[in-house]
């Protein structure tokens, strides 16, 4: 696909292996892009705060992650995410991650949410 910028595209999570998703308040990412670099931040079901900051090579982003549970303390990673197009326009992202300590892959996928 040809690279689609991210730069102010708001997603949602549908589906993770590594927690259940709450369909009625998923966690949400807000996404920034420039000069390859993409930043952004996430809350929601099970975060309070998060961050992220990576960078992009064609369909492929690649981010560490750091952010503070509701449950309480802290967790971060590592993630590899693949950018796709789907039929509506809208934009998925393919995430395979694994947090610091932890050596499980995890996947999880993302929809944009449309403005």
């Amino acid at each position: 696909m040809s690279a689609v910028n991210l730069n102010g595209r708001k997603f949602v999570m549908v589906s993770s292996t590594a927690s259940v998703v709450d369909p009625d308040s998923p966690t949400e990412f807000l996404y920034w892009e420039a000069d390859g670099v993409v930043w952004g931040s996430y809350t929601g079901d099970t975060v309070t705060h998060g961050r992220f900051v990576g960078t992009r090579d064609g369909d492929q982003v690649s981010i560490a992650y750091v952010h503070a549970l509701k449950a309480g303390g802290t967790a971060g990673g590592r993630s590899s995410s693949r950018v796709e197009a789907g039929d509506d326009g809208l934009l998925r992202l393919v995430e395979e991650f694994t947090f610091d300590g932890d050596t499980t892959p995890h996947v999880s996928v993302c929809a944009e949410v449309p403005e």
